[in-house]
């Protein structure tokens, strides 16, 4: 495994909104966690098993991509106060599309009503529609299309005025 693996690995693992995830081979041992919400971030640990060939070391380029995520949180918290937070029902992979060749259900800016289906949750080969549960108008999408969501994670920012 190569440090640009690692990084896209690391990248990933952000995106997912994992707190922890430990991955094994047999030549390396990899350990990665984020930080929570608070801002507390915990540095990542790549640990290399003894091998014929040296292998990559990248414990100094890890904890930059950890540092750089974590302020930019209490920022964006600020600002959101004000809206909704309509968040996952589920665990699963979040879909913005009925299916691959349909438009997404809803855009930044559009107006929505309580029912309205925002998304669907795979889980467990079930899709699931996810409704709103208030009215108003989508100001953000926090979730990437095809990603990995867990139970109450934030999708949609939602301004109810």
């Amino acid at each position: 495994m190569d440090i640009k693996e690692i990084q896209s690995l690391i990248k990933f693992v952000a995106k997912s909104g994992a707190s922890e995830v430990k991955l094994e081979t047999d030549d390396i041992k990899i350990t990665i966690r984020t930080g929570s919400l608070t801002g507390n971030s915990e540095p990542t640990y790549v640990h290399t098993m003894p091998m014929a060939q040296p292998a990559v070391q990248a414990p100094a380029a890890v904890p930059v991509a950890a540092e750089a995520a974590a302020p930019a949180a209490p920022a964006t918290e600020a600002e959101d106060d004000k809206y909704i937070t309509i968040k996952s029902p589920i665990i699963g992979t979040f879909y913005r599309k009925p299916s691959p060749d349909k438009p997404v259900f809803v855009e930044v800016g559009q107006t929505i009503g309580t029912g309205d289906v925002l998304c669907v949750i795979e889980a467990m080969k079930l899709f699931n529609d996810i409704e709103s549960e208030v009215s108003g108008k989508i100001v953000k999408i926090l979730v990437d299309d095809s990603s990995p969501v867990e139970f109450d994670q934030p999708l949609f920012l939602v301004d109810p005025s």
